[in-house]
């Protein structure tokens, strides 16, 4: 029996009563099983000839000093039989047990990650870590070597090519998979080791059936409360913003034309799903009123005009403290950068512009940075120390993401997040929803 790799299939020439996920390709003449079944087909059939793999050990030799979380989690992984999803919240140290993972192996390794900047910290941190040239893919770059960063997107794209190129598939923010055509890279690579690293499990999809499947499902998890001792001590505070009497008469008569839509379709909204369902029904003209009014009322909770004031004395208060201003949109971003001169990071910033400005907080030539939903992920700055959400959804998830990034431990270091909640207005229930299962020792609202 010969088995070997083709477009995201493992084709065997022989099969005698085979299991219902091995079919027979009468096109090719041969039996065919999806790719991410090869560790499975190798236990079934022991004496194969594997022509899947090319067989090589990589140099990849590290002293990682792992904290005691991080060792159950490898553990963990290792129980499980080298599979597996790691759940830990950012600032909590996922990518040393990555390394570690990788240090255990030493085989062919592809790192994926949604972000160019993600990609571009993990494999600087890799080859200062292992000493070795390590390839990317994404970002303008198509250099494949034994150990390489990849982004998602490219990663789906090459799938069929990739997929029999690399042992172990190791997945930075994987909850990313809970996309359809990721669920592709799961499914089409033939690693039969695979490591999942992520902030939350958070979803409104199947994600943890489809991980179970692909990645081996969640095998470790520890929040922010049970971690006090690694990360930075922190506190949260929301401060209330009064919309000034235009604002919030506009307001008013926007949410309740919304609101009163949704009374009239009997729409209750509990979740993303019950948002989605409105979109669905808001094809006629009534509710295209109704959609137009919400948006409306969520521009104006977004960018009331004492917010920018807000802003202004949060950053007088901490004065050469970096910081990061966070909004849900690319505009009240722009806004916020406009007023206090500060570099913006969008989804339309050019990579080699995000990274300038990214290099420059790191050293200090600018204190503060304004940005939207693009850096709620991929941005390592230990030395970041107060962060201001502006705006958001509420997703505890983004919040958490947000949360970290100001939370990696340093000396003498304190965080405080701050959240800008326009009074009167949805937003505090958007708060209250994003907060869930987050720790905080400042819950009040703060009167500044």
């Amino acid at each position: 029996m010969r088995i070997s790799y083709s477009r995201g299939s493992i084709l065997i020439d022989h099969v005698e009563n085979p299991p219902d996920w091995i079919t027979y390709d009468e096109r090719i003449g041969s039996f065919r099983a999806p790719a991410y079944k090869y560790g499975e087909i190798l236990k079934i059939y022991k004496n194969a000839e594997d022509n899947v793999f090319e067989n090589k050990e990589i140099n990849l030799q590290h002293s990682e000093n792992l904290r005691s979380y991080q060792k159950m989690a490898i553990a963990k992984w290792v129980e499980n039989d080298f599979g597996g999803v790691v759940v830990l919240p950012t600032a909590a140290g996922k990518t040393h047990i990555g390394m570690d993972a990788m240090g255990r192996l030493k085989t062919s390794t592809i790192i994926i990650a949604p972000t160019i900047e993600l990609v571009q910290q993990w494999r600087s941190r890799l080859e200062s870590t292992f000493g070795i040239e390590i390839g990317q893919i994404g970002g303008g770059l198509k250099d494949i070597k034994d150990v390489t960063v990849c982004t998602f997107d490219s990663a789906y794209l090459m799938a069929e090519t990739l997929g029999n190129r690399f042992r172990f598939l190791l997945v930075d923010e994987v909850h990313h998979m809970g996309a359809k055509k990721y669920m592709d890279i799961g499914r089409m690579f033939a690693s039969p080791y695979r490591l999942g690293l992520t902030a939350t499990f958070e979803r409104t999809d199947m994600l943890h059936e489809d991980l179970e499947k692909y990645m081996g499902g969640k095998i470790f998890e520890m929040g922010y409360e049970e971690l006090r001792e690694y990360i930075s001590s922190y506190e949260i505070v929301r401060i209330p913003a009064e919309l000034e009497e235009e604002e919030e008469r506009e307001y008013e008569i926007n949410h309740e034309k919304f609101v009163s839509y949704l009374r009239r379709h009997r729409i209750t909204m509990r979740g993303p799903w019950d948002f989605q369902k409105f979109i669905m029904s808001s094809w006629n003209p009534e509710g295209r009123e109704a959609l137009l009014a919400w948006r409306r009322a969520r521009k104006i909770a977004f960018n009331a005009r004492v917010k920018r004031d807000i802003v202004r004395y949060v950053m007088n208060k901490h004065k050469g403290e970096k910081t990061l201003i966070f909004s849900d949109d690319t505009e009240s971003a722009y806004m916020i950068s406009r007023e206090f001169l500060i570099p913006c990071i969008t989804y339309l910033t050019p990579g080699p512009e995000r990274k300038m400005y990214l290099d420059m907080f790191r050293k200090g030539e600018v204190r503060a940075l304004a940005t939207s939903r693009v850096l709620d992920e991929g941005i390592d700055v230990p030395d970041a120390s107060i962060g201001i959400v502006l705006s958001g959804s509420g997703s505890t998830r983004q919040f958490r993401q947000r949360l970290g990034r100001i939370l990696r431990p340093a000396d003498g270091k304190k965080a405080i997040m701050y959240e800008i909640v326009a009074r009167g207005t949805s937003e505090y229930g958007t708060s209250k929803r994003r907060r869930k299962g987050v720790p905080v020792s400042v819950d009040d609202d703060q009167e500044e």
